[in-house]
């Protein structure tokens, strides 16, 4: 339930932190979060999963103590969880009426403060008066209608008597959805919104956040959500110092502040990389100067060696205490992706694909063409086939009818939606049976092998575990590991942002973007689509 945490604040309104900090089983989850959100901010929270999000916004709304920190709040919350338990007799209609009751109430005291003027009772005329204002300022008459119409424009069932517990988790959430947008709260905490909605239901949430009076904090991957929404943007991935960053300027400013603070990170750490090394080589020299060079040479007196063995011992020592003062307090940064050389003969086909069809899930011809460097979008509903179009030309498909062809030798490489079974050996493990069975077979040259730490993907600790202990997200990267291990000179991409950071998402479509590959992706990634706007589509 939405907690009702205060009277209206509407431009007084205010969400503040400070110094939040939080650690489950002994491991950080906060540390040392503030924030701010007034009337009219809306700020978006971001990071790689297992990185505190919700937990998060369960301390703003109050629903877990924080270890230490504060939170003030002035207004009315709605809180939109990404999981919403519902008990057997509870209905649509009675979960409209529990994130209404605010409204409610407000209509109650002016019903009352109107039967008081009417009765001409003392006092009664400001009580109206104050009662009318409360309810103006909210527009508590339009209530009702402002979650009807998102009920519609996200697709809710709008039916009242519905019993909730019949309803699926994505329709739960819509009605949910529906009304914290017509509520009128102060304040909105949303965990990930877009998760239940079609192309309409995002539209209408998008402009609803956007007009929205009152703050709003939006944890989201949807990188098109933030770019349409956000006024600035909390960052719970690590930094330099540990503490999490706010970028103001919206998305963009958050993505050009990020860079420019992975590149001082980056700076830092490399400069006292340098100096660490600078400081060990004196220290080496010293050390062989005084193994050999105390002793002089021929025909000197015991005097000179007397005089020269302790300045050298000194220099040692002087050395040591500079390597031992010289503190490396910068950790190390995050990996970066590095995408291998793609390369394809230019000019010729690689693969092409006429009229084909798979019975009862490519039920309209495809037709692709693909030399080196071409770029496809693969667009369509759900069902259209797009999945089914991508394997079959990796050649894991075949065809009911038309034709493909693919150039002798060139090598196909296709990113699926999900994960294979996790296995239970190590990453690195996957990663160089792989890259040995290409080579082995020819399909390879040795010269052309890219080490698995050379991709930026995975940290050491991570491909030095099994499989089935890595994150679907670690998995994820495992898998764009592989398909790139084979150096594809037509690269398929179903889904390719599913599981992926947005960081990883962008530095992977940079990549794409220049390689000398073909490159054919099907996605309904909102923002993956915009990026890729001047590649040709094929609509199914």
């Amino acid at each position: 339930m939405s907690p009702l945490t205060a009277l209206p604040a509407h431009s007084r309104a205010h969400l503040n932190a400070t110094d939040l900090r939080l650690a489950r089983g002994g491991r950080p989850v906060l540390t040392g979060v503030d924030l701010t959100v007034s009337a009219g901010d809306r700020l978006g929270v971001v990071g790689e999963n297992g990185r505190g999000k919700t937990t998060l916004l369960q301390v703003l709304a109050g629903t877990l103590v924080p270890d230490s920190g504060s939170v003030r709040r002035a207004g009315t919350l709605g809180v939109a969880d990404q999981e919403m338990p519902v008990g057997d007799d509870r209905t649509v209609g009675g979960l409209i009426d529990v994130e209404l009751a605010q409204v409610r109430a407000v209509l109650r005291e002016f019903e009352s403060a109107t039967l008081a003027l009417a009765d001409e009772r003392p006092g009664a005329d400001q009580a109206y008066a104050d009662a009318l204002a409360a309810a103006e300022s909210i527009d508590a008459w339009d209530a009702d209608r402002r979650v009807d119409i998102s009920l519609a424009a996200l697709g809710a069932v709008d039916d009242r008597t519905r019993p909730l517990a019949g309803l699926s988790v994505g329709q739960r959430y819509r009605i949910r959805l529906a009304c914290l947008l017509g509520a009128g709260y102060d304040l909105l905490l949303l965990d990930e919104p877009t998760n239940h909605l079609d192309a309409a239901g995002l539209d209408h949430l998008t402009v609803r956040l956007r007009e929205h009076a009152g703050g709003v904090v939006l944890v989201s991957h949807d990188r098109a959500l933030l770019t349409d929404v956000v006024t600035s943007v909390l960052d719970l991935d690590p930094t330099s110092d540990g503490r999490p960053r706010t970028y103001g300027g919206g998305y963009a400013g958050y993505r050009e502040g990020r860079q420019a603070e992975r590149e001082r990170w980056e700076t830092e750490y490399r400069d006292q990389q340098s100096e660490q090394q600078r400081l060990a080589q004196n220290l080496s020299a010293a050390q062989n100067r005084l193994s050999t060079g105390w002793r002089p040479e021929k025909g000197t007196g015991k005097h000179t060696r007397a005089t020269r063995a302790p300045a050298l011992v000194r220099a040692v020592h002087r050395r040591q205490e500079e390597l031992q003062a010289h503190v490396v307090d910068v950790p190390k940064p995050p990996l970066r992706f590095q995408l291998p050389r793609l390369e394809a003969p230019p000019g010729a086909t690689l693969l092409r694909a006429d009229e084909v069809m798979v019975s009862g899930r490519l039920e309209s011809p495809g037709s692709v063409h693909l030399r080196a460097g071409d770029r496809l979008v693969v667009t369509g509903p759900n069902g259209s086939g797009k999945s089914t179009l991508l394997a079959v030309l990796a050649g894991t498909l075949a065809p009911d009818s038309g034709a493909v062809q693919r150039k002798r030798g060139a090598r196909v490489g296709l990113l699926a939606q999900e994960s294979p079974p996790p296995s239970r050996r190590r990453a690195f493990e996957v990663y160089e049976e792989v890259v040995g069975r290409l080579v082995s077979s020819g399909e390879l040259d040795p010269a052309d092998r890219f080490g698995l730490s050379q991709l930026g993907l995975l940290p050491a600790s991570a491909a030095q575990r099994p499989v089935t202990e890595l994150s679907i997200g670690q998995q994820r990267r495992l898998d764009v590991a592989v398909l790139l291990a084979a150096r594809p000179q037509v690269v398929l991409l179903d889904e390719p942002t599913n599981h992926l950071s947005m960081a990883l998402v962008e530095e992977l479509t940079q990549a794409l973007a220049v390689t000398g590959a073909a490159v054919v992706l099907a996605t309904h990634d909102r923002q993956l689509l915009r990026d890729t706007a001047g590649w040709p589509r094929l609509r199914l």
